[in-house]
């Protein structure tokens, strides 16, 4: 194209923001991610892009069982654009147990919002995020939601969330009364505040706005709880650290906000702050060398698929993190795996499960790829440079159960289900060298339940979920020093010796499965050159050794 020049391409990544949503379980995140929606004209009703009498689902909960429990069990893509940028937002589960989910989409970021429920205070989860947020040093907004409630003392929050967290918090806004006498928000930049009305349904752009933080009239409208805020404020400004903006993107330091996502209030300082504060897209991290978002040559890597959005169709849609270059609809591209060439022609970007046909992406873009078994998580998309992107996580599962179908005419589709549902990461399934029952891995029960309930209402396949002997599964590799050839060798006398426990993986990673931790130990005693491992990145990456042989 005549236009696509180094200038524009800059251009375009330079108003990128991609970003994922995270919190504990219930701190409001689905709810926030509704509403940014909201805000940035994306949708018109939240709930649902289109309201259908009083029955209303979030947009990113699109999976019948996440409707009927109202809880997110997969991650969702939206994009949406607001004041000139293009704002790719992933609302993550926030359930523990579909944490891999979650962690393989913060591979695909470059910023998170960290929704705190304003009466729990920092939770298990919301801990476990930001570890793995704190370790990819990925910059962190907060947001603390619910103050419409009986909540914790604000300076408390600010107090746990700086221990906890072990970063630097700078309120970005600070809240005037808690509860039933929640009255707004101080924007401590814009030296004004939003005065506070309930209703999920109000037009949030009809907020009263006052000007100033020390209009002598506050006292005598809001009472007690704006002379605790004057206080706070007051200490603030003495004790609380100044913005840092390198802080901020090296993951030490959050700006924190406060508000109620379900009364639409506070949502737009955060949209704004997400605009303004928030990174265009990064270089990223390949084995080969790192890659500039600004390159000409279109790469990209696969960091989430998902099966059966559209159930009346049966799909696969493999979701792609653009990493440099310039998409455009039906161009070449190369599998750097498997050295297969595609070239996708019904490329969509998402609001949730409603699609749009997408003509072009640059870096920092989420783009789905219709996929029928071609492609695999991690799997990196080039105009033929051979690239492999690392950092994408597997983790060896903690519960184990086999499954058999209630049926046996459908053994068919069971296969078929599992094999997708292992594709996209949703359960992990092994299939043992010895025996023909499968097995699943998962990190914890709900997983089970969703994979059941999946299997029976997306492939009409019953399933029985049984308890398995296993308790301990690690990937295994060798290493003898002698080279690849007599690697193969060793994994191949390896897996032929203990051919009753090893199974392989979706992607034919063979793996060791034990009864008990100690069974374990037993065999790495016996076996020294072979590598036991809890945690494996794509199959190109922790078996690079193996597969170069």
């Amino acid at each position: 194209m005549a236009t696509d020049t180094p200038a524009r391409i800059a251009a375009e990544v330079q108003r990128r923001r991609t970003f994922a949503i995270i919190s504990h379980p219930d701190a409001g995140k689905t709810t926030l991610t509704e509403k940014l929606l909201l805000f940035s004209g994306a949708i018109q009703i939240a709930g649902s892009v289109k309201a259908r009498k009083a029955t209303r689902h979030a947009t990113s909960d699109w999976m019948e069982i996440e409707k009927q429990r109202g809880i997110s069990v997969a991650s969702s893509v939206m994009q949406m654009e607001y004041r000139g940028c293009v704002i790719n937002l992933l609302d993550t589960p926030g359930h523990q147990d579909f944490s891999e989910d979650t962690y393989r989409v913060l591979t695909a970021v470059d910023a998170a919002l960290m929704v705190i429920d304003a009466a729990n205070g920092v939770e298990p989860q919301t801990r476990r995020l930001l570890q793995v947020c704190r370790a990819r040093h990925t910059p962190i907004l907060t947001f603390v939601n619910k103050m419409d409630r009986e909540v914790k003392d604000p300076l408390a929050l600010m107090e746990e969330i700086e221990r906890e967290l072990g970063m630097e918090v700078v309120p970005f806004t600070w809240p005037v009364g808690m509860g039933k006498a929640f009255h707004g928000v101080m924007d401590l930049r814009a030296q004004q505040m939003r005065v506070f009305s309930p209703g999920e349904d109000r037009d949030h752009r009809n907020d009263e706005i006052l000007l100033g933080l020390d209009n002598p009239a506050y006292a005598q409208r809001f009472g007690m709880p704006y002379a605790q805020a004057e206080g706070e404020i007051s200490l603030l400004a003495e004790a609380a650290p100044p913005f840092d903006e390198a802080a901020f993107r090296a993951g030490r330091q959050t700006p924190m906000f406060f508000g109620s996502a379900v009364n639409n209030f506070g949502v737009r300082e955060v949209l704004d702050a997400l605009v303004d504060l928030a990174p265009p897209p990064a270089e990223r991290a390949a084995i080969q060398r790192v890659v500039q978002p600004q390159e000409a040559r279109f790469s990209g890597v696969v960091f989430k698929i998902q099966a059966n959005m559209d159930p009346a169709h049966r799909d696969r849609i493999a979701f792609l993190r653009v990493a440099s270059g310039h998409f455009e609809r039906g161009m070449r591209l190369k599998v750097a795996r498997s050295g297969k060439e595609l070239r996708p022609n019904t490329v969509v970007s998402f609001l949730s499960q409603r699609r749009e046909l997408l003509d072009e992406a640059f870096a920092g873009d989420i783009i789905g790829i219709p996929n029928h078994g071609v492609l695999q998580l991690g799997d990196t998309l080039t105009e033929g440079e051979s690239l492999q992107f690392t950092g994408l996580p597997f983790f060896a599962p903690e519960m184990f159960r086999s499954v058999e179908v209630a049926d046996p005419l459908k053994t068919k589709q069971l296969k078929a289900g599992l094999t997708q549902l292992g594709e996209e990461g949703a359960i992990q399934v092994f299939r043992p060298l010895a025996g023909t029952v499968l097995l699943l891995g998962a990190v914890g029960q709900l997983q089970f339940e969703v994979v059941a309930h999946r299997l029976e209402h997306e492939y009409g396949c019953k399933a029985r979920v049984l308890p398995s002997r296993y308790q301990v599964a690690r990937w295994v590799t060798a290493e003898t020093g002698e080279g690849p050839a007599a690697d193969e060798r060793e994994l191949a006398r390896f897996v032929d010796a203990n051919a009753h426990r090893v199974a392989y993986d979706a992607v034919d990673a063979p793996t060791v499965l034990v009864e008990y931790a100690p069974e374990l130990r037993a065999i790495e005693g016996n076996w020294p050159k072979i590598r036991f491992h809890a945690l494996r990145e794509h199959a190109g990456l922790v078996f690079q050794r193996r597969l170069e042989g």
